[in-house]
Order: C-alpha cells, then structure tokens, then sequence
C-alpha cells in the first residue's frame, strides 16, 4: 500500500514499512508525504525499513510561523439522540450514579457504595499529601467530574482530615445548586456506609427520568488512540478523523488530546488554528510538554512503545503523523489547558499525556460523552465514559471481539460509524467496556509525595 506518491516506502500486510526504492544513507524516509526520520544507512529497494535502519529527526524546542491553512466545514443540519436533559440544561447520554472519593482513604467505601446501587465509584490514590500543582489537578479533576452530564447523581466522599478537604471541595465547586449531588464526611456518622446509602437513595430519586430528544449537535467526542501499529494511520484514525469532521459540520464538537503524540506532526496542526491566538496557545501547548520533558531529563521523541514498534511504527513522526489523523481536517477552534472544559463547537486539542488512562480521563473531564478509541495492537481499558474501541486490522477484530467494537480495516464508511455512535449515545447499545465493566479514571501527577 503507497499512502501519498511522494512516499518512498510502502505498507505491506505486516503494517510495516519496506523501500519503494534505494534510499542512501542520511536521506529522509518519507511517508504520508511527510519525513518520519532519517536513514542511518543505506537501505535497498525492497528493503525493510525500521528501527534499526531509521532514526528520528525530532529534536527539542522549536520556533513555530503562524501560517493558517484550512477550510471551513459546510455546515449540516444534525440528527438528534435521546438523551437526558438536566434541570440546568446540560445533556449527558447516561444516567448514572457516581461515587466520587475525595481522597484515596476512601476508595473501598466508594467502592462497596457504588456496588450496592449498580453505581460506578471514580476510585484514585490521590486527594492527601500533594503539594501544589498535584493537588490542584487532583481538585480540579474530581470538580469536572462532579459536574459531568454524564452523571445522573453524584455522591462526594470525605474522609475528613485530608488536604482535599470538604469544604475547599465546595468552594471549588462554586454555586452547585442545580446540580444532584449530596456529600458525605466518613469520619462523622457512626455508621457512614448505611449513611452512604442513604444519601444515594436521595440521588437516584432526583436523577432525570427519561431520555428525551436533543440535536447531535450537543455532543462532545473525544478523540484517542492505545496500542497503536502500522495499521492505526492506514485505517482506525483516519476513520475517526472522517467522523470528527461528520460532528463538526453537524454543530457538534471534538476534543483531540496526547501532546507527545503531535510531536513531528504539530505544525499540520498548527495550520489548521482558526486564529493567530489559537495557534500561540497551540505553540505554547507543544513546547511546554517539552519542556516538561526535559525538565525531568528525558528525551521527548522517545515515545513508540515496545507494541508500537512490533506493530510496524519506527519513529515518533511515523507515530504522530498517524495519530493526528483522528483530528480530521476541520479547523482547530481552541487549545484547552488540563482541567478545562469544552467551549468552543467544532475541534479543540487539549494539554494530556499519551498515557491511555491519564489522557481519557482528561478527555472525559473536558466534558466528552464517549471516547473513540483506536487501537491495533488491542487493550480491555475503558474510561468512566462510554470508550468505543476501534480495531486497526481484522486480526485484532477478529481475536477480541470482547473488547472491539467497530472494525475499521473492514468497515471504513463513516456514516455507518456514525450511526454506531449515535445508537450508543442514545443508550441503544452500550460499549464493551461499559459490558465488560471497564470504567475508571486515572489523575496526572508531577510532582513529589508527602
């Protein structure tokens, strides 16, 4: 398979790479029509080409041009879901109670609570000695939660001698009178677990009570890849990028995160900003995880795992220039910090590590409904929301149908993916990670622990 013309390898079954023609030593390797590193030899047509005979051309910080290069979409009147209206107007396409522990002390009661009522208990090791910029993540983070639509209850568990104290969790919180949400401090009643579910029974009697029509327009997508191989640039992201595109131009919205993984491909992203001050804060998005990066002494083009390259991906270019695909080609609307929210309709690309759980946690915070996750090499992960798993190659398809749930290789039409997606919004079908149990989320942390 030849990607662009100007590619001087091609794609075999493997999903990996092999030379169009000779390539000499120190000259590009070129695919998707873009460098993905340099040959460290001379390498013969037909040759394979891989980590032994290519090396990344990434380096560290760099000095970027605003040079916008992008169409609008034509906009396109948007089917509805069912979905449940909150009495403050936002929309979410489950219905579920939460348990959300402030502190990790608290996990297993969460966890029995959650249990008791068919729940789900956002467990974490987090909430007590932090310092700075941890603990406001680790706030900040349980706030979102506590707000997503996704939830039709939430119970908020204390301890009660921890740093992410009840009371500054409140005033995080700021004004939650519409929301359905009751509080719990462990350490008061004599009994907190019958307390707990007390508490729980009130929430469920005020949770929304049926679903009800609303524009497709409402949604936020996240946009996410795990495991990835040769396959995920071929197949599963430029799917879910078709699709990005089909709920931009549909009113709706989409959130592309995993900053390390833009690394070698971000000024196609940089093109896209609709603005000269989104693209300031694209720059400052890319070269502050840099910088992060080599704060703790470590290279940032270092990031295809051991899966990656047994899947046929050489070099962090040949990574990121698949993974962006899953961004579509609309234009990029806003650049979100971690912890923020979706604001602006269409695309956003959002500050988060490539790290699977971290970085569906961070989507799913940012206010996403569901998660499109794609992945060649197969994962059972799956976020507190519904995480739709898309399979790169029948193989993968094939062997876990447990965990997939579309084939992108056999089944490339987006509209057919699309209408998948809508009946899941819709409570129509659940994802497998949803029918396996699969639902968690994991906080980012920098710094020391007390």
């Amino acid at each position: 398979m030849i990607i662009n013309p100007l590619d001087n390898v091609e794609i075999r079954e493997d999903g990996h790479k092999y030379a169009r023609r000779d390539i000499a030593e120190g000259e590009n390797v070129i695919k998707y029509g873009m460098p993905i590193g340099h040959a460290t030899r001379a390498i013969a047509a037909g040759e394979h080409v891989h980590v032994h005979n290519l090396k990344t051309n990434l380096g560290e910080v760099l000095e970027y041009r605003y040079e916008p290069e992008f169409s609008d979409v034509t906009p396109v009147a948007p089917p509805t879901v069912r979905a449940y209206r909150h009495a403050d107007g936002r929309v979410g396409i489950r219905n579920d109670l939460w348990v959300i522990p402030l502190v990790g002390c608290v996990n297993r009661l969460a966890e029995r609570l959650a249990q008791a009522v068919g729940g789900l208990a956002l467990t974490h090791p987090y909430g007590c000695s932090q310092m700075g910029a941890d603990h406001e993540m680790t706030a900040n983070m349980l706030a979102a939660f506590v707000r997503h639509p996704n939830a039709g209850g939430v119970l908020v568990v204390a301890l009660g001698c921890e740093n992410n104290t009840l009371e500054s969790f409140k005033a995080r919180l700021g004004d939650f009178s519409g929301l359905n949400v009751r509080f719990l401090k462990a350490q008061d009643p004599g009994d907190e677990y019958e307390k707990g579910l007390a508490l729980l029974a009130e929430l469920d009697a005020a949770r929304p009570k049926e679903r009800v029509e609303v524009p497709a327009s409402e949604l936020v997508v996240g946009l996410k890849c795990g495991g990835s191989d040769g396959f995920s640039g071929l197949t599963a992201n430029p799917l879910v990028g078709r699709f990005s595109d089909w709920l931009v131009a549909r009113g709706g919205s989409t959130v592309l995160t995993e900053v390390p993984e833009m690394f070698g491909a971000e000024t196609l992203l940089m093109k896209r900003c609709r603005t000269r001050s989104v693209f300031d804060k694209c720059v400052k998005m890319i070269n502050d995880f840099k910088d992060y990066y080599t704060a703790h002494h470590q290279v940032c083009y270092e990031n295809p795992s051991p899966g990656n390259k047994a899947g046929g991906i050489s070099t962090l270019e040949d990574k990121s220039l698949g993974c962006v695909q899953k961004g579509g080609s609309s234009p990029v609307e806003d650049v979100l910090l971690y912890g923020d929210h979706v604001k602006a309709h269409g695309l956003s690309l959002m500050t988060g590590p490539g790290n699977d759980l971290v970085a569906s946690t961070v989507l799913a915070a940012a206010g996403a409904h569901l998660i499109l996750f794609t992945t060649g090499r197969g994962t059972p992960f799956g976020c507190v929301v519904p995480t739709l798993k898309v399979a790169t190659n029948d193989t993968l398809a094939r062997n876990k149908p447990n965990w997939i749930d579309w084939n992108a290789m056999s089944n490339p039409d987006v509209d057919q993916f699309a209408a998948k997606i809508l009946r899941v919004a819709s409570g129509e079908e659940l994802a497998k990670n949803e029918l396996n149990g699969a639902q968690g989320i994991a906080i980012f942390k920098n710094g020391v622990t007390l």
